[in-house]
């Protein structure tokens, strides 16, 4: 059964002067990266993390090979830190979603980005926030709904930094023809409740259903960047797209350069 992933990647910068979230969809992947805040450079470390994941990327990675391509943008954090002390302790949080290996999906998350399934009408959460505020939930000293609410609930406890320790939880998962995802930063479930989120991932068109949750964190008062991928798993026999990345937010203004097929991808 072969399949591929049709997606629509959207970001907003909100009240902030830049965006640090960076976004990408290809019909092999699509991922997430939120630059994170009160350190130097979000923005590129965001940026340089998705780019160095995606170039040259050209066959379908088992759990191990795709941890492997993380660490490797990782070393690119890294090596940006190391010519220029000025943005030393950038990171970045990433979640990403990629055809893997005999025709099953790879989920690699680390940080506070989630993604969420919809199956049959259904929204799942699939990713833990590796954060302060979901330790206190697991620890029962925070009610679930309350997070959102949380003072501290922007303190992660893991990211992409560049660090010899930084590693991603990647994971398999069985596709479904119709299954949706939703790939989203912060700035989108730090405002928006999970039933309004599963509401607007409802919506029949990726577009709308994208461009529905940038404008409902927004119309929250989201006080962040806001960047969302939405994913439609299609397993028809009709032979994969060959198209190239699209990117978003940060990822579209660093490390570009000019592509003829750049306005077909999505």
């Amino acid at each position: 059964m072969g399949f591929r992933l049709e997606s629509v990647a959207a970001s907003a910068s909100g009240p902030r002067p830049s965006n640090q979230d960076s976004a990408f969809a290809a019909p092999w992947g699509a991922g997430v990266a939120d630059g994170v805040g009160g350190g130097p450079a979000g923005d590129l470390a965001s940026a340089a993390f998705v780019h160095r994941l995606v170039a040259g990327w050209h066959q379908s990675p088992d759990a191990e090979m795709l941890t492997e391509r993380t660490l490797m943008a990782n070393w690119d954090i890294a090596a940006h830190a190391h010519r220029d002390p000025r943005v030393a302790g950038m990171a970045t949080t990433f979640t990403g979603l990629f055809i893997g290996y005999r025709d099953r999906l790879l989920l690699a998350h680390i940080g506070d980005s989630r993604a969420y399934s919809l199956r049959a009408g259904t929204m799942t959460r699939m990713t833990r926030d590796d954060s302060f505020v979901q330790a206190l939930v697991d620890g029962g000293h925070v009610r679930a709904e309350d997070a959102m609410r949380h003072p501290h609930r922007n303190l992660i406890t893991a990211s992409m930094s560049g660090g010899p320790d930084d590693l991603p939880l990647v994971t398999w998962v069985d596709p479904r023809q119709d299954d949706r995802w939703l790939l989203c930063s912060d700035g989108l479930t730090d405002y928006v409740d999970d039933s309004a989120v599963c509401e607007a991932l409802r919506r029949g068109n990726r577009e709308d259903a994208a461009s529905d949750l940038i404008s409902l964190a927004l119309d929250a008062g989201a006080a962040d960047n806001v960047t969302v991928v939405v994913v439609d798993v299609d397993t028809s026999d009709d032979a994969p797209a060959r198209r190239a990345p699209v990117f978003v937010g940060a990822a579209a203004h660093r490390f570009t350069i000019d592509d003829p097929f750049r306005d077909q991808a999505g």
